[in-house]
Order: C-alpha cells, then sequence, then structure tokens
C-alpha cells in the first residue's frame, strides 16, 4: 500500500494549492488508518559524549578537532550521571551519539571504548533502553580494529545496546555524499550496516537530511532504498526492521558557509518539510508506518503541523540536544513530558508514551 515513485515526484514538484491540500489530506487519512488518533513519545535523554570528530561534514556546526575551542569528551561518571538525571525523569531510553574521535580507544581497540560506555550504562542502569551508535560508529569501528560490521554490531547487541539510531544516512545519493559529506561512509554501506543490523535482531529508525541541495528526485531515490531495506527485513523475516522514518531538516544558520551560502537558507522550509512529510508517509506505506518530526528542528508548533501532514509520534524529550542546537536550530533542547501532552491536546488529539520500539506504556513492564 504505498504510491509510485513517479506519482510520489509529481506531488513533491506541484505548486497546485489542489494537489498540496489532496496530499495532506490523503497523508493524514492513511495516518490514521494506519496508526490511529493517538499520539505517541517516549520519554529519553539524548547523550553526545563528544564532538570531537574525524570528519568534516558541510553541514556540520557540532564537530571540533581535539585541541579546539569547544570541544568536548565526556568521562563515564559524567554519562552515568546524565543517565541518573534520566531516570529521575521516568526515562525509558537513553539516546548515545558522538563524533568520529580516533582517539577513544582502550589498549588500542575502538570498540573496547565503546563497550565500556555500553557496560557502564547497562550495569548500572539495566531498565534504560540503550539506543545507541550510527551505521558511521558501526563503520568507524570496524574499520579502525580490523572487525566486520557484524563483529561490531553483535558486540554491541551482546552488551547491551537495543536499537541503532539510523542517522548519518543524510541523503543515500552518492552524489550529494560528495558534496556535503565526502569523508562519510557512501550509500550502499549504510544500506549493508542497516540490513545487517536487521539480520543480526538490532532494530533501526530511518532518517533523511532534506532541504539543502538535493533535488526531488534524490529525495526520492533516498525513500525507495529505504523502503527497500524494510521490504528486505519483511520478505526474509529478519528478527528486526526498522521501527520509525524521521525527516530531519536542514538548519544552516551555523553550518560552514559554502553549504550555507549554496542553499541560501538558515532554517528549515517549512511548507516543503510538510510536503515531504506527506509524501513520505505516502511512499514509504504500511512497511514503516511509524512517522516522526523533528520538532527540534521545525520548533514544536512545526512538528505539530506535521503531527497532521502524516506524522503518528513527535519524538522524545531529549532533555540534552547538541547537534541541531549548534547549527543555529531554535526547537529547544528539550521537552518535558507535561508540555508535550499540551502539545498535543491542543491539536485534539489523544497521547500516549511509549518505549524505543513502539510499545504503550500500559503494555510496559
Amino acid at each position: 500500500m504505498f504510491i509510485s515513485s513517479t506519482d510520489a515526484l509529481y506531488l513533491l514538484k506541484s505548486n497546485s494549492d489542489e494537489d498540496i491540500s489532496y496530499l495532506k489530506t490523503k497523508a493524514d487519512r492513511t495516518r490514521q488508518e494506519q496508526k490511529g488518533e493517538t499520539v505517541t513519545y517516549v520519554i529519553n535523554r539524548n547523550i553526545n559524549f563528544t564532538n570531537i570528530c574525524e570528519q568534516h561534514c558541510s553541514f556540520c556546526a557540532f564537530r571540533r578537532d581535539a585541541e579546539e575551542e569547544g570541544s568536548f569528551w565526556l568521562n563515564l561518571e559524567d554519562i552515568l550521571a546524565k543517565c541518573q538525571g534520566a531516570i529521575e525523569k521516568n526515562a525509558t531510553e537513553i539516546c548515545m551519539q558522538g563524533g568520529l574521535n580516533p582517539q577513544a580507544k582502550i589498549n588500542g581497540s575502538s570498540l573496547q571504548y565503546y563497550l565500556k560506555l555500553v557496560t557502564g550504562i547497562k550495569n548500572n542502569f539495566p531498565e534504560l533502553h540503550l539506543h545507541a551508535f550510527s551505521p558511521q560508529e558501526v563503520q568507524f569501528i570496524a574499520r579502525e580494529d580490523g572487525l566486520t560490521y557484524s563483529d561490531v554490531i553483535l558486540a554491541f547487541k551482546d552488551h547491551g545496546v537495543g536499537s541503532m539510531p539510523g542517522t548519518a544516512a543524510e541523503i543515500l545519493d552518492d552524489n550529494v555524499r560528495k558534496i556535503i559529506c565526502p569523508e562519510k561512509l557512501n550509500s550502499d554501506t549504510w544500506l549493508e550496516i542497516v540490513s545487517t543490523a536487521h539480520s543480526l535482531g538490532m532494530p533501526t529508525t530511518s532518517t533523511m537530511l532534506s532541504g539543502h541541495i538535493e533535488t526531488p528526485e534524490q529525495q526520492i531515490l533516498h525513500l525507495s532504498k529505504v523502503r527497500s531495506i524494510q521490504e528486505k527485513a519483511l520478505e526474509k523475516n529478519y528478527p528486526a526492521r526498522i521501527t520509525e522514518f524521521i525527516l530531519l531538516p536542514f538548519v544552516g544558520e551555523q553550518a560552514p558557509k559554502p553549504l550555507r551560502n549554496r542553499v541560501g537558507r538558515d532554517q528549515p522550509d517549512l511548507r516543503s518539510s510538510l510536503i515531504l512529510t506527506a509524501v513520505a508517509r505516502l511512499f514509504l506505506g504500511d512497511v514503516i508506518p511509524n512517522h516522526q518530526p523533528s520538532w527540534v528542528k521545525l520548533g514544536l508548533k512545526g512538528a505539530l503541523e506535521a503531527l497532521q501532514w502524516g506524522c503518528n509520534d513527535i519524538g522524545g524529550t531529549l532533555m540534552e540536544e547538541h547537534i541541531t542546537t549548534m547549527a543555529g536550530a531554535k526547537g529547544g533542547t528539550c521537552l518535558d513530558e507535561d508540555t508535550i501532552k499540551n502539545a498535543i491536546v491542543s491539536i485534539d488529539r489523544p497521547y500516549q508514551q511509549r518505549d524505543t520500539l513502539y510499545l504503550l506504556r500500559e503494555n510496559l513492564k
């Protein structure tokens, strides 16, 4: 149950008020049919453990060199203190990612450093779901230690990582990636790592960085690739799959000047983001039924709009967010649970807490 690439491209390109009205109505009705009226959310804390990174993505205002002003690298005690604070606010999830720091090793092993973080958190807070380490981090660790992607993912899974963020996808078109993130893993490698995770029982999310230099055709190509790996997981009956799709509109206010000047816009274009949100709902169909906006990038008001263009989930409380905020986003770094509930009520929709894997609160043990 999904629209074709041709129809999706037509809707992305159309300037007709009639087409856009149809798109919004169709996406909202499809969301209602697939997920009902309830808007879900998760109580989580985001931890970016370092911004020291070997790469130089042209959209990133977060990364720093090791000796550069503003660089940071949290020790385990700081990370555990943040986890304790999350527990005190009833969090069920820690989302953790960081820069690619070549110094982050134990006895010469990158993997051992990451596992120290994982075991530290799980030994002290076994009740927290650890949603951690992107496909890019998996590729980085495998390269540094001479391991396979399976080696890294299985080690994470065995030590307590519960799911993998589907970030670093940006746009899954290598012509775009050569400009915005030339040092990052390529499209095929991202797809390989995510599919490998599914085959090994590690759920993932999926994302798209939109609204920069990519074309509508490249947006549809990205969605096609995301849908294809979910269909593969379903066809092969893998023990895990993609849990959600998240659109991440480009924020350029503090991004490096070359890309910012080329895009010519500091903040997301809400209208274009909503149109792409609706197209994604219709194009991904029932193979990826959970869709989430980024309130950090769009602001809470924009995220509420997206809930009326096909999204069924508003994401998490985060409690702390650095990567998008350092790029100049205006949405803030934290939403408390009451703010989320009141916002959902303001659009006449019911709300319900979920866990990372979309188990609803009354079913949580």
